[in-house]
Protein backbone atom coordinates (compact mmCIF):
# COMPACT_ATOMS: atom_id res chain seq x y z
CA UNK A 1 0.00 0.00 0.00
CA UNK A 2 1.50 3.21 -0.92
CA UNK A 3 2.12 6.35 1.68
CA UNK A 4 -0.62 8.65 -0.31
CA UNK A 5 -3.21 5.80 0.58
CA UNK A 6 -2.62 4.94 3.33
CA UNK A 7 -2.88 8.79 4.43
CA UNK A 8 -6.60 8.55 2.34
CA UNK A 9 -7.68 5.32 4.48
CA UNK A 10 -6.76 8.00 8.08
CA UNK A 11 -8.75 10.86 7.01
CA UNK A 12 -11.79 8.63 6.19
CA UNK A 13 -11.47 6.90 9.14
CA UNK A 14 -10.94 10.43 11.50
CA UNK A 15 -13.94 12.30 9.44
CA UNK A 16 -15.80 9.02 10.69
CA UNK A 17 -15.25 9.35 13.95
CA UNK A 18 -16.27 12.89 14.03
CA UNK A 19 -19.21 12.97 12.30
CA UNK A 20 -20.32 10.02 14.87
CA UNK A 21 -18.99 11.78 18.16
CA UNK A 22 -21.43 14.14 18.04
CA UNK A 23 -21.61 17.71 19.65
CA UNK A 24 -19.46 17.68 23.06
CA UNK A 25 -20.47 18.82 26.11
CA UNK A 26 -18.69 22.11 26.49
CA UNK A 27 -20.35 23.67 23.46
CA UNK A 28 -24.13 21.75 23.59
CA UNK A 29 -24.32 23.43 27.61
CA UNK A 30 -25.72 20.20 28.58
CA UNK A 31 -27.91 17.32 27.32
CA UNK A 32 -29.80 18.67 24.59
CA UNK A 33 -32.83 17.51 24.07
CA UNK A 34 -34.67 16.25 20.89
CA UNK A 35 -37.88 17.80 19.30
CA UNK A 36 -40.06 15.35 20.84
CA UNK A 37 -39.04 15.67 23.96
CA UNK A 38 -39.11 19.18 23.86
CA UNK A 39 -42.14 18.95 22.79
CA UNK A 40 -43.82 17.12 25.46
CA UNK A 41 -42.30 19.24 28.60
CA UNK A 42 -43.53 22.02 26.74
CA UNK A 43 -47.13 20.47 26.78
CA UNK A 44 -46.41 19.39 30.45
CA UNK A 45 -45.95 23.57 31.14
CA UNK A 46 -49.33 24.30 28.93
CA UNK A 47 -47.40 25.92 26.16
CA UNK A 48 -48.56 26.02 22.82
CA UNK A 49 -46.65 26.63 19.49
CA UNK A 50 -48.17 30.22 18.06
CA UNK A 51 -46.27 30.85 14.87
CA UNK A 52 -46.61 34.50 13.48
CA UNK A 53 -44.80 37.11 10.87
CA UNK A 54 -43.57 39.78 11.95
CA UNK A 55 -41.47 42.85 9.94
CA UNK A 56 -38.18 42.36 10.84
CA UNK A 57 -37.19 45.64 12.34
CA UNK A 58 -40.28 45.15 15.07
CA UNK A 59 -38.60 41.41 15.72
CA UNK A 60 -35.18 43.42 16.21
CA UNK A 61 -36.76 45.85 18.68
CA UNK A 62 -38.62 42.59 20.40
CA UNK A 63 -34.84 40.99 20.74
CA UNK A 64 -33.31 44.22 21.62
CA UNK A 65 -35.76 44.54 25.13
CA UNK A 66 -35.62 41.11 25.59
CA UNK A 67 -31.49 41.67 25.67
CA UNK A 68 -31.27 44.36 27.50
CA UNK A 69 -34.22 42.81 30.47
CA UNK A 70 -32.12 39.55 30.00
CA UNK A 71 -35.60 37.62 29.54
CA UNK A 72 -36.37 34.89 27.17
CA UNK A 73 -38.14 35.88 24.13
CA UNK A 74 -40.75 33.56 24.56
CA UNK A 75 -41.17 35.30 28.34
CA UNK A 76 -41.28 38.85 26.61
CA UNK A 77 -43.48 38.39 24.39
CA UNK A 78 -45.98 36.74 26.25
CA UNK A 79 -45.52 39.57 28.84
CA UNK A 80 -46.21 42.12 25.65
CA UNK A 81 -49.46 40.22 24.77
CA UNK A 82 -50.68 40.45 28.16
CA UNK A 83 -50.09 44.12 28.44
CA UNK A 84 -51.52 44.56 25.08
CA UNK A 85 -54.51 42.11 25.43
CA UNK A 86 -55.12 44.30 29.52
CA UNK A 87 -54.97 47.53 27.36
CA UNK A 88 -57.59 46.84 24.79
CA UNK A 89 -59.89 45.34 27.27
Amino acid sequence: MKRTDLAKNMAVKLTERMKKAGTPERFAGGAALDRKEQRRLDQAKGLVPFAVKLDAELVGEIRGLAESRQMSLNDLVAVLLRKGLAAGA
